[in-house]
């Protein structure tokens, strides 16, 4: 048989291998109108007598199954349509479990979501040992959970707790990881997949496997008791970090503890109901539309219909902290051989252990191998002078925050490298029109921001000033991507768009501790709404000397609103720079408690503060918060965010803002214009007129309009 998706053919041996194919796609995904497909599919097998044995493998060069459509969710306009979807997956899959033949999958690149359902209702698998090849569950991240028997089938296959770790978080494990698991049963090379699934096959279906456990883990898994304080402490540690934002992981547990105690039958009903009405939640279509934006960002350059030149040498202009993690991530993921200037040895010296230390790291947890680890090595080197510049494509200058030191960078460069060469300064606050100011090819000149940690943050932020060609863009656009990095293209301006909207939320913190709120209630009160750390314990991590820097420039440059606290010169004078220094808000090393966090209460004194909780939570992360909207709409306004859209994925992936909300202008869209403008009002005449709603929020407010 042959269908546009599935083929069959079978081999002398009586192994029937089925290729799944999905045409115009680069990956492999499930979509509901594949039904049919699949049923005429098993008909031809259920026909066939010769078939002993069966393959299912995929044709594309780098996926499995990357996991099922979601889009087709988007078409639901009611919890029963979107449950039925689910209830659709489980029969087709309970089907492939029933063949009477073996069916084993044979699995390299991603085997995501639903294509792990689909793999887990084969009965073995095998997975390639490539780097490419990941298996997981990932739904959560969208805000539901596997609707066709994840979370049945994972729990009876690696045990209930390494279910529950992969299915609440989304964790993903690689082949050998997978195979330790018991999630799969042999792990070989790419060369010999089919031939090790066809053997697999011939060799009959296996038997039912026991999950490896402890005493302990047979305590908690095998007994009713110890269930119930397995999914008890579950619920608790999962409510302790989502702060009951999130309403899949709840439904998660429920469906698996079903499935345990009730039978897979029952574990499937809930199941399937519970992805119905986790598909209708708002949180999850805030995280759909992440990830709808994100895919789309994917394809595009940043400049139109504008193609970017080939980055094949890349060079990072200082070995700090951030030159050192710029280098890392340009040779680790970009696969692009990068040189490092920097005044002395010791700075080559500290950026070549960076990125050794994350490789070592790598490879104790054996995610990559000796000779891997010394492959990726060899594509860095240093330098203390211009040598080996002559053939580099792109350079990111990482230098001290210091507008002529910058300016000289770029001279530097446009001596020494060719004049195609294209000049990105990683400034976190100067604008690049001014950095570019005496540049001869102001064009090659552009900024692109990344966030600290850079191996870990997302985003970037890539900064045109008015001279820089569309080329360079797209140029540097695709050279992020390659980072592994989500670029956001922002027009040139003092903060650009992350650290704008942040300054002012970072301001306000310091605001309304100034009044005499406790540190903890400030960084309770945003945690809850749902940020990853609290502002206060923000400006610790980051530096309090960092705010201090870039707060001047950005008053100079937008006006009174981002006048910092003056406190801060007294934390300054105080040498309180935060973890840094081991002085800030927060107690660190000797005088810390361990696993305790704790507030210096000297800080209070500093300031001459008696702190006392006076407003609500609530209050607090309003307050905090609806700066951070208005500044939002402003950059829309001014043109600094090209879209919504760019605007949402910024605040999400650059400062940690809220998923489950959807960013910045889904939040407000959901709150609607007019009562943020009348929030802002509000504070406006008991605090002053930073809180002054711009324009735009005031005109969607009157039309009653939204962002999207």
């Amino acid at each position: 048989m042959t269908a546009s998706t599935f083929s069959l053919s079978v081999r002398p041996d009586g192994v029937g291998v089925i290729t799944m194919d999905v045409q115009g796609e680069s990956m492999n995904v499930l979509k509901a109108a594949f039904a049919d497909e699949i049923k005429q599919l098993l008909s031809d097998i259920k026909g066939n007598k010769d078939i002993k044995g069966l393959v299912i493998i995929s044709g594309k060069a780098d996926s499995f199954i990357a996991g099922a459509d979601i889009s087709m969710l988007d078409g639901c306009s009611t919890a029963q349509q979107a449950e039925e979807i689910g209830r659709m997956g489980q029969q087709v899959f309970n089907q492939l479990e029933a063949l009477p033949v073996p069916l084993v999958a044979a699995i390299h690149g991603p085997c995501l979501g639903g294509g792990l359902e689909l793999a887990m209702a084969c009965h073995k698998r095998v997975a390639t040992t490539d780097n490419k090849t990941v298996l997981g569950l990932p739904e959560v991240q969208l805000g539901l959970l596997p609707g066709s028997g994840g979370t049945q089938r994972l729990p009876r296959l690696v045990g209930i707790q390494k279910a529950l770790d992969m299915i609440l978080t989304g964790k993903q494990l690689r082949a050998a990881q997978a195979k330790k698991a018991g999630l799969v049963d042999a792990v070989v090379p790419k060369s010999i997949l089919l031939d090790a699934a066809v053997k697999l096959a011939l060799e009959g279906k296996a038997k039912a496997r026991e999950v490896k456990l402890n005493l302990v883990g047979k305590v908690l898994e095998k007994t009713p008791f110890g269930r119930s304080i397995l999914f008890s402490q579950a619920k608790k540690q999962t409510l302790a970090k989502t702060h009951g934002n999130y309403p899949a992981p709840l439904k998660i547990l429920d469906a698996i503890e079903a499935g345990i105690s009730g039978g897979i039958n029952k574990g499937l009903d809930v199941e399937a109901k519970a992805f119905g009405e986790l598909c209708m939640t708002a949180e999850s279509k805030a995280l759909r539309s992440i990830f709808f934006a994100t895919t789309a960002m994917k394809k595009e350059t940043g400049a139109g219909d504008v193609q970017p030149r080939k980055v094949q040498k890349a060079a990072i202009l200082g070995g700090g902290l951030m030159g050192g993690g710029i280098a890392n991530v340009t040779a680790t993921k970009a696969g692009i051989p990068v040189r490092i200037k920097d005044i002395n040895q010791t700075g080559i010296g500290n950026a070549l252990k960076y990125s050794y230390s994350l490789l070592e790291k790598k490879f104790r947890r054996r995610f990559i191998s000796k000779t891997e680890l010394q492959k990726q090595m060899s594509l860095l080197t240093g330098t203390t002078d211009y040598s080996g510049f002559h053939d580099v494509d792109l350079v990111v200058e990482a230098v001290f925050e210091d507008l002529n030191l910058k300016r000289q960078m770029v001279k530097d460069i446009e001596q020494h490298c060719s004049e195609h060469t294209v000049f990105a300064s990683n400034t976190s606050s100067l604008p690049i029109g001014q950095i570019a100011a005496e540049a001869a090819r102001p064009e090659n000149v552009i900024g692109l921001h990344y966030f600290s940690p850079v191996d870990k943050m997302p985003l970037v932020e890539v900064i045109a000033h008015d001279k820089t060609s569309p080329e360079t863009i797209a140029t540097t656009v695709a050279f992020a991507r390659k980072q592994g990095k989500t670029p956001i293209v922002v027009k040139d301006g003092a903060g650009f768009y992350v650290n704008r909207i942040l300054a002012l939320y970072m301001n306000e913190a310091a605001n309304i501790l100034l009044e005499g709120e406790p540190v903890e209630q400030l960084d309770k009160a945003l945690v809850k709404f749902g940020f990853p750390v609290g502002p206060i314990t923000l400006l610790d991590e980051v530096g309090i000397d960092v705010g201090a820097k870039i707060s001047p420039i950005l008053a100079k440059e937008l006006g009174e609103r981002f006048v910092a606290p003056a406190a801060f010169d007294k934390l300054m004078a105080d040498g309180r720079k935060g973890r840094k220094s081991e002085k800030g808000f927060y107690l660190y090393g000797s005088k810390a408690k361990k696993g305790k966090k704790q507030v210096d209460p000297s800080v209070y004194l500093l300031l001459g503060l008696n702190p006392q909780e006076r407003l609500s939570l609530d209050q607090i992360a309003l307050r905090c918060t609806v700066q951070m909207l208005n500044e939002a709409v402003r950059c829309l306004e001014e043109g600094i965010i090209s879209s919504a859209r760019d605007g949402d994925v910024g605040a999400i992936f650059g400062i940690g803002f809220p998923p489950f909300h959807g960013g910045p202008f889904r939040y407000i869209d959901q709150m609607g214009a007019a009562t943020l403008v009348a929030h802002l009002r509000s504070f406006e005449q008991k605090h002053g007129s930073r809180f002054a709603p711009c324009q735009l929020l005031l005109d969607k407010a009157e039309r009653a309009e939204t962002f999207y």
